[in-house]
């Protein structure tokens, strides 16, 4: 029997590489027969996790391959901003593409190859070798209804940046959203990444097909409005979220021994995302805030400067906050086994940046989030899911992000002692439990896997 192989080629960074990875290893859970191929481009960053990540994934699940591209050299006029890069690096290396898909064919049968969206550039690519290419929305259904609306947005703002309006977007499927909710790599439209962005919703609408990290009974409107519009077809194949290949054994980490001596449900987490990296003013004020809140928490700290390694809490928290909350807070530097922790019994809220693999966590773990985007895409994501999936609250902030330590201390105690707060755990805990049936033998998520993978095992 002649072999088959799906090629999925991610965008090297950990929020976008980690479902990648955990839809390469569905796609070979429940089809062992199917080769499953993952191309890695080197990234002209810093990229240690996403490195001991891969190797972990490797040593683990032998049966998926990582075909690591040559290094090319990157012209000295090369645009340098990261999204750029990030749409940059993939068309600079559309030959090595070209040359690679031809050598797996001439060993398997391609039946499919995924992008993520930053390797837009790889559609001109597959499509012209003829093989079926889909593209993997590593957000939500929400998102990508507000991403195939970009080409709309192009053409109803008359020539106008998004910058300049002052206006909602009636996307079909989601909430209205203002103009100043868009990521600010859209704004101008002049610019490359907004160029880049616009190609790659075009390419999206003319797939083979769309696969969404999310499941239906999340996002119904939305999945009804994809489903209705002129697009391809839509696959929701979520939850996928790390599966225990990010860490080594986290059951002795500081933070679940802490976890393990508070009561049920009382500790608010606060986590910003690999790129959640806060000045000290404003540490400061979110110190000032949850001590005033009363509340336990878990705070996750990372480096405001990022020029050195190592740095002191003392020095970036409020004056003596470290002493006057021992009893009721723990604080630590940089990371945590966030899933685990979410899991846990003791956590009852969670302070997010509103990362979709982060919300989709704590949808997962049945806790109600506090939405603090920061950026990217996070604004358009806080929307959602406090407006239309209410599974979290509005936290108040100024027009450039600060948030007061009296919006911190008044939205956390609204979250984890008031009505507002009880009812969205309540909605989460409903949330947690559709996904977990999602995923079953019969399940939403289960039907719309199958019919992604039934064209790929169709001898």
């Amino acid at each position: 029997m002649e072999s088959a192989a799906v090629v999925l080629y991610p965008f090297p960074e950990m929020g976008h590489l980690v479902p990648m990875v955990e839809l390469g290893k569905l796609i070979h859970t429940h089809h062992p027969s199917l080769s499953i191929i993952i191309i890695i481009t080197p990234a002209p960053y810093e990229t240690g996790s996403t490195d001991k990540y891969i190797t972990t994934v490797s040593a683990t699940n032998p049966s998926i391959t990582f075909h690591h591209l040559p290094a090319l050299a990157v012209p000295p006029d090369f645009h340098s901003e990261f999204i750029d890069l990030a749409f940059g690096i993939p068309e600079l290396y559309n030959p090595v593409m070209h040359n690679t898909l031809i050598t797996i064919s001439a060993k398997s049968t391609i039946k499919g190859v995924i992008l993520d969206f930053f390797s837009n550039a790889c559609f001109q690519v597959s499509t012209s070798l003829g093989l079926p290419t889909y593209y993997f929305y590593t957000s939500g259904a929400s998102g990508l209804c507000a991403f195939l609306y970009l080409t709309t947005i192009d053409k109803i703002t008359n020539s106008k940046s998004i910058k300049d309006l002052d206006i909602n977007f009636d996307i079909p499927g989601v909430p209205p959203i203002h103009s100043s909710y868009m990521p600010t790599v859209l704004f101008d439209r002049e610019t490359n990444s907004y160029k880049k962005f616009i190609d790659t919703s075009s390419n999206m609408a003319k797939s083979s097909g769309l696969i969404v990290n999310s499941f239906l009974e999340l996002e119904e409107r939305a999945v009804e409005a994809l489903r209705d519009g002129p697009n391809p077809p839509v696959y929701l194949i979520g939850p996928l979220i790390a599966s225990g290949n990010q860490a080594d054994d986290v059951s002795e980490n500081e933070c679940l021994k802490w976890l393990k001596t508070q009561p049920s449900k009382s500790v608010v987490f606060l986590c910003f995302g690999s790129m959640g990296v806060f000045k000290k003013e404003q540490l400061k004020e979110i110190g000032v805030g949850l001590e005033r809140s009363g509340q336990r928490f878990l705070w996750v700290v990372r480096n405001p400067s990022q020029d050195v390694k190592e740095f002191d809490l003392d020095d970036v928290l409020p004056e003596g906050f470290l002493t006057r909350t021992k009893d009721k807070g723990l604080v630590v530097k940089n990371w945590a086994p966030q899933p685990a922790i979410l899991s846990h019994e003791s956590v009852g809220g969670f302070v997010s940046h509103c990362g979709w693999n982060s919300s989709l966590e704590a949808v997962v773990s049945g806790v109600p989030m506090v939405a603090w985007p920061l950026y990217a895409e996070q604004k358009l994501n806080r929307v959602y899911l406090v407006e239309e999936i209410k599974v979290a609250l509005w936290l108040t902030m100024s027009s450039d992000g600060f948030v007061t330590a009296e919006a911190v201390e008044e939205t956390v105690r609204r979250l984890m002692d008031g009505e507002e707060g009880r009812v969205v755990k309540e909605r989460i805990l409903e949330m947690s439990r559709r996904a977990k049936v999602a995923v079953e033998d019969g399940g939403s998520t289960r039907v719309d896997f199958l019919k992604l993978t039934r064209p790929w095992t169709d001898m």
